[in-house]
């Protein structure tokens, strides 16, 4: 996804995580975790994982979200999952949100994955 016009790709992941963050404070969402993923994956630079009281309270998450990224300039993301609202994916290039409610979040238990220290390279086999 591009950037804004006239922003480097750090300033514009700096300023797209900022964008998220504020927007699910701003929608109430609930443990809300920020995981860097720069040299873990070539998905993005982070991956952002919060949680919704309901569907309603995760479609209004993601829907409000969609909309503070549009304006912030960064385009139309990519959304997954808005129509059943159990967990909602949120793809704008550089970050990567996954909304959820409790019990499927609990279920997936992303954090943990993600969070695994990294290996050195002579542990790989």
């Amino acid at each position: 996804m591009p950037s804004p016009a006239g922003i480097s790709g750090n300033d514009a992941a700096s300023l797209a995580i900022t964008t998220v963050l504020a927007s699910l404070e701003d929608s109430k969402a609930e443990n809300i975790v920020s995981i860097d993923i720069q040299g873990k994956s070539s998905l993005g630079d982070y991956m952002v994982i919060a949680s919704g009281r309901s569907h309603r309270h995760v479609s209004a998450v993601a829907d409000h979200l969609l909309k503070a990224l549009k304006d912030a300039g960064f385009g139309m993301a990519r959304v997954e999952g808005l129509a059943s609202a159990d967990w909602v994916l949120i793809d704008s290039g550089d970050i990567i949100v996954h909304v959820f409610r409790p019990e499927v979040r609990e279920f997936y238990n992303l954090e943990k994955m993600w969070q695994a220290p990294d290996l050195e390279e002579e542990t790989l086999h």
